[in-house]
C-alpha cells in the first residue's frame, strides 16, 4: 500500500454534512446581496505579487509575514496566492475598464491564503464573502454596506455581534496623525514591545491595534486621529453614524480601530463577537478611495467589506442556528438488478418533478438484501421508501411506504402508484415533503 498523502496543515477538506451548511449560508448571503443590487465577480486565486505589495502596503503584516509568494519556475514571474479579495477585484476593474459606464457593485466568494499558525477560526486556507462598491463616494454607501451586514445577522438569527466603527480621515490627515504618533511613541520607546518598535517608523498606526496588555495604557494616551480631522472628514463620518442611527443600527465608536491594510481611509468598521474567543472579528471593511488610482486606474472611490465564512459558521454552530442536515425525500429500494431498466426512468421523472430521490445501488458485493436496504432507507432520513419489488413491477407499479410520522391528511400507509404516472404522483407528493 502506498504512503498516505494528507492535506496541507491549515488547509481543510469540507465534506458532507458540513458542506451543506456552507451551501446554505452561501445561498442566504447571495440572495441578500442580490436584493441590494450587488452582482458576482470572480477573480483568480493566483495574482501578480506586485498587486498585493502595492495595494495592501509593503510593511503590512500580510505582505511581510503571511503571504504565500513564489516564483513561476517556467517564466520567473513573481506570483502570490491571494491573501484577501479587494485588491484582485480592483485590479480586474482597472484592467477591464469596468467603470467606463458608471459605478459598480460587486460581490465575491472564495478561498484566501495566509501563512500563519492554524487555530480555530484562523486557517491558512480560509474563505471569504466580500462586497465592493466602486465609483460611489457618499457616506450613504458606507451606511448601505454596514446595513447589509446587519441585515444578514438578523436573517441568520445571530446574536452577540457588535458593530465598531471609526474614521481614518484622508491621506493628509493620516500623515499628520502618523507624525504625532511617531513623536509620542519615541518618547515612550522603553515601553514598546518588539512588534511596536518594528512598526514605529514604517506603520505606527498599527501599534494602536496591539493586543499586548502591557501596552494598553500607553496606547490609550496616544494622539487621536479624530483630533487631526478636517471638516470634510468629520462630516463624512458624522453622516455615516447618523444614517445608521436612522435605521436603528447600534454601534460604538472605537478610535483605536485602524484595520491592517494601507488602502483604507475615511470609514472603517468591524463586526465583533465575544462568542468565538480570540477570533472575534466576523466581518470587517471600510472605504479605500485611493486604491483604484494606486493600481493604475483613473481615480475612483471604493468601499467594501469581507466576512469570514468559517467564523460565521462557527458562530452559527455556537448559537445553535445551523439548519438540520438535508435528507432525501425518498429512498429507492431495488432488490433485483434486472429491474434497473424500469426503475431509472421513474427515478428520473421524480427528480424532474422536483423530488430528491436517493437510489440504492450495487456495491462490489452486489445488491443488499431487502431488509438491509430498508435499514439504509431509514438511516438516510428519507420520508418515503419507494419499493420496486418483483410483484410491484409485474403490475407496472411502485409501492410507496412512509418512513416517518406523516402530517394529517397525507399518505398514512403503503400504497401502490403506476410507474407510468410518476411525474403526476410526484407532484401530488411534493406538498407533503416541503
Amino acid at each position: 500500500m502506498s504512503e498516505r498523502i494528507t492535506a496541507v496543515k491549515g488547509m481543510n477538506d469540507i465534506a458532507p454534512p458540513q458542506s451543506a451548511h456552507w451551501e446554505w449560508l452561501e445561498q442566504r448571503v447571495r440572495a441578500l446581496l442580490q436584493r441590494y443590487g450587488y452582482r458576482n465577480i470572480r477573480t483568480p486565486i493566483v495574482e501578480p505579487l506586485a498587486l498585493f505589495v502595492r495595494g495592501l502596503g509593503e510593511v503590512t503584516d500580510i505582505v511581510e509575514k503571511e503571504m504565500y509568494a513564489f516564483e513561476d519556475r517556467l517564466n520567473g514571474e513573481q506570483l502570490a496566492l491571494r491573501p484577501e479579495g479587494t485588491a484582485g477585484v480592483v485590479r480586474a476593474v482597472v484592467e477591464h475598464a469596468l467603470l467606463y459606464d458608471g459605478p459598480k457593485r460587486f460581490y465575491y466568494m472564495g478561498p484566501m491564503f495566509r501563512h500563519e499558525r492554524p487555530q480555530r477560526g484562523r486557517y491558512r486556507q480560509f474563505h471569504q464573502i466580500g462586497v465592493e462598491a466602486l465609483g460611489l463616494a457618499g457616506p450613504e454607501v458606507d451606511a448601505e454596506l454596514i446595513t447589509m451586514a446587519a441585515d444578514l445577522w438578523q436573517q441568520l438569527g445571530l446574536e452577540d455581534i457588535v458593530l465598531e466603527i471609526n474614521t481614518l480621515g484622508q491621506p493628509a490627515e493620516r500623515a499628520a496623525h502618523r507624525q504625532a504618533l511617531i513623536a509620542y511613541f519615541e518618547q515612550h520607546r522603553d515601553q514598546l514591545d518588539e512588534d511596536a518598535r518594528r512598526r514605529l517608523y514604517t506603520n505606527p498606526l498599527r501599534i494602536l491595534d496591539t493586543k499586548n496588555p502591557a501596552m494598553q495604557a500607553l496606547v490609550e494616551q496616544a494622539p487621536r486621529l479624530l483630533d487631526h480631522l478636517g471638516a470634510t472628514s468629520r462630516a463624512h463620518f458624522e453622516t455615516v453614524c447618523a444614517l445608521l442611527q436612522a435605521q436603528g443600527i447600534a454601534y460604538r465608536v472605537n478610535p483605536r480601530l485602524v484595520r491592517g491594510l494601507d488602502y483604507y481611509q475615511h470609514t472603517v468598521f468591524e463586526f465583533v463577537t465575544t462568542s468565538l474567543g480570540a477570533q472575534g472579528t466576523v466581518c470587517a471593511g471600510g472605504r479605500y478611495d485611493g486604491l483604484v488610482a494606486e493600481l493604475g486606474g483613473k481615480p475612483a472611490p471604493g468601499v467594501g467589506w469581507a466576512m469570514g465564512v468559517e467564523r460565521i459558521l462557527a458562530l452559527l454552530e455556537a448559537q445553535q442556528r445551523l439548519p438540520a442536515a438535508p435528507v432525501p425525500d425518498a429512498y429507492a429500494i431495488v432488490p433485483d438488478a434486472a429491474a434497473w431498466a424500469q426503475v431509472l426512468p421513474v427515478l428520473r421523472a421524480l427528480r424532474q418533478a422536483g423530488l430528491q430521490v436517493l437510489m440504492h445501488a450495487s456495491t462490489p458485493d452486489g445488491l443488499a438484501s431487502m431488509k438491509a436496504q430498508f435499514k439504509k432507507a431509514d438511516a438516510s432520513g428519507a420520508r418515503y421508501a419507494l419499493i420496486f419489488g418483483a410483484d410491484e413491477l409485474a403490475q407496472g407499479s411502485v409501492a410507496i411506504k412512509p418512513l416517518r410520522a406523516q402530517p394529517e391528511g397525507t399518505v398514512a400507509q403503503q400504497v401502490l402508484r403506476p410507474l407510468a404516472q410518476a411525474q403526476q404522483w410526484a407532484r401530488e407528493l411534493a406538498p407533503t415533503l416541503t
